[in-house]
């Protein structure tokens, strides 16, 4: 398969899980109706972004998987014909929580799971509190469309787990997303991070030579503790071919269900002229698995 047709579900949620998952199922029809062949959604797309604060009653939100909503997707997945990119909060055990992708093939099977492997900790990101840091390693999932290398939004800022995922065989890097903006930042501060979480993502795809799809939510989402005004989702899903190049951006304050073609052949070409991969001096790079050099 050459020319990859992937479709972006950008949407904001509340605090209502049916309504979320509803607008997360038509999405996948739009997009499937607009000719995709993978949908993916953003991170932790049935619910509210709950890690705005610490409270142990949010643990209620975790469901295990199999189980509800992946009964769902794979309904929809396998109704539409699409390879599905998800992104669950699940209960592996009790104590024992993930911020987990889950991928379906086109007949509705669970392919495989991604389990977020970094971890922040921001104001306004308590992600530490809630989730275990994964324990399956960056391992591309196989598809009909494609090997999928699926990382999940605060591991889009390492480039190790995106060149393991490329060492291992993905032919594109996906990152479902939930990023926005705390109130109090300057105006100038919110534009540097903006341009540093785009900039370090084409990053990725130039130096493995793949292309990158994101999908980020978007909309107002209040903290309920009235501590902060809440995370401004900027939205702003796009997807960047092998040498970086914009292909799609999305809108940074409205909701989509978009379609974006790929040519995954130029990978192939792209890495022929910028042989990164090949010229890597791996007999050298021994002291990566340390945690400073001091």
């Amino acid at each position: 398969m050459s020319i990859l047709k992937v479709g972006l579900v950008q949407q904001s949620c509340d605090r209502n899980r049916d309504n979320n998952i509803a607008k997360s199922i038509a999405g996948i029809r739009v997009c499937a109706a607009n000719g995709a062949q993978l949908v993916v959604l953003q991170e932790l797309h049935t619910g509210i972004y709950f890690c705005q604060a610490e409270e142990t009653d949010m643990f209620d939100l975790a469901e295990t998987i199999p189980g509800p909503s992946t009964e769902a997707f794979s309904a929809i997945a396998k109704e539409c014909n699409v390879v599905l990119v998800t992104s669950l909060f699940e209960r592996r055990a009790a104590g024992i929580y993930h911020n987990t992708a889950v991928v379906f093939e086109s007949n509705g099977s669970m392919v495989g799971k991604y389990r977020k492997m970094h971890i922040p900790d921001d104001p306004a990101y308590y992600e530490k509190f809630y989730f275990t840091p994964g324990d399956i390693g960056f391992e591309p999932l196989q598809t009909s469309v494609g090997k999928l290398g699926v990382l999940v939004c605060w591991d889009q800022w390492y480039p190790e787990a995106a060149r393991l995922m490329a060492l291992a065989g993905a032919e594109v890097l996906i990152y479902p997303t939930a990023i926005g903006w705390e109130s109090t930042d300057t105006q100038e501060e919110k534009n540097r991070q903006h341009d540093a979480w785009q900039i370090v993502q084409r990053g990725h795809a130039v130096a493995n030579g793949l292309p990158v799809i994101t999908v980020n939510r978007v909309g107002l989402e209040p903290d309920w503790t009235d501590v902060t005004n809440g995370i401004q989702f900027w939205g702003q899903s796009f997807v960047a071919g092998p040498q970086g190049e914009l292909l799609h951006l999305g809108s940074d304050e409205k909701e989509e269900n978009t379609v974006v073609e790929i040519d995954l052949s130029r990978s192939e070409n792209v890495r022929r002229i910028w042989p990164f991969l090949r010229d890597r001096r791996i007999d050298a790079y021994g002291d990566l698995l340390k945690r400073y050099r001091d």
